[in-house]
Parts: C-alpha cells; structure tokens; sequence
C-alpha cells in the first residue's frame, strides 16, 4: 500500500493550490489508489476501547503498538468522559464487543488553560449558550480519576473490571498510570 503524501506540519507552510481539505481529499486519491480491502469486521481484534484527547501530537496507534482493527478509538477534547463518550462505548461494549476500556489525558493538555467561563464567552458572542460543558481541569491526575469513574459507574456498560487511565508525556512519549483512589 502506497503511504499518503505528506501534508504541511506548520500553519506557517505555504497553503499551496487549494484549501486544506482539498489537500486532504487527494492525498486519500493516492491513498485509495492502493488501497486493499483488509477484510475485516468491525469488531476490535483486541476487544479494547481506547479515549483519549484529540491532542495532535499524540499518535495513538503507535504510543500503543496498535495496529489497524485492533482497537475502537474515541477522542475529544481532553479525552473526558462525556455523556457522548459514555454512549460511544456503549456501542462499543454492547454491540462491538469490547471489554476493555484504557484512558488517555496527557501533559500539557489545553484544556488546563481554560475554564467554564469559555461558555459564557461564547454565549456573549453568539446570543446561545452552549448545551456542552467545557470539561475544563487544572489537575491531570485527578481528571483522569473522574474519567476512570465515571465509566466505571455508567449503569449502560456491562464491562467495567477493566478500566484503567494513563497521562501520556507529550515530552517523552511514555505512559503514567493513574491510582484510580477507589
């Protein structure tokens, strides 16, 4: 399979012909272009849920030697357990099969930055209130401890022995893992 051609790192590359997303749908031409059918379900390999940031400078797959269907992955901002995380891994447990769920937070996180007041900024700008909570935290450790409970005490997943929660050094690309303190 022929790797995509590599699109600019930098905000400050030169935009080239196009739009971004231009760039992005003919790098997945060339991706296409050699693309095999792996021929797999849907249905984990692993049977794991990974959550995690949508931080860019975290590479799951390789942070965790995965390979293509061996995980379900859900990401946002933080990797907080939301009421959406909680239905992706619904779905994932109860009709994908997964047993397992490993969190993932990580130094440096935005969201240490901000606070709740970030909705009511946006309220001012747009005349609505956002029906979402930032989420925001200033303690890493203990926002993946409430993560790690928040799954663990959703009525909606049946699996919930195995449930663990890391901070990935975005320094040193190695894994801390949380006492859950239960």
């Amino acid at each position: 399979m022929t790797p995509a051609p590599r699109l600019a790192s930098s905000i400050d590359d030169p935009p080239g012909d196009g739009s971004v997303i231009d760039r992005l749908v003919a790098a997945n031409r060339t991706y296409a272009a050699g693309f095999v059918d792996p021929g797999m379900g849907a249905r984990p390999v692993l049977r794991v849920a990974v959550v995690a940031c949508m931080d860019a400078r975290i590479d799951l797959h390789a942070a965790l030697g995965l390979e293509l269907g061996d995980c379900h992955t859900v990401r946002n901002a933080g990797g907080v357990v939301t009421d959406d995380t909680i239905r992706s891994l619904t779905i994932s447990q109860r009709a994908l099969g997964t047993r397992s769920v490993i969190l993932i937070h990580h130094t440096g996180c935005g969201l240490q930055t901000l606070t709740e007041e970030f909705r009511h900024e946006l309220e001012m700008e747009v005349g609505q209130r956002p029906a979402w909570a930032v989420e925001a935290f200033r303690d890493v450790g203990q926002d993946v401890r409430q993560s790690m409970r928040r799954v663990r005490t959703s009525p909606f997943l049946p699996h919930t022995d195995d449930v663990r929660g890391f901070v990935f050094d975005v320094t040193t690309g190695l894994l801390r893992e949380i006492d859950p303190g239960i």
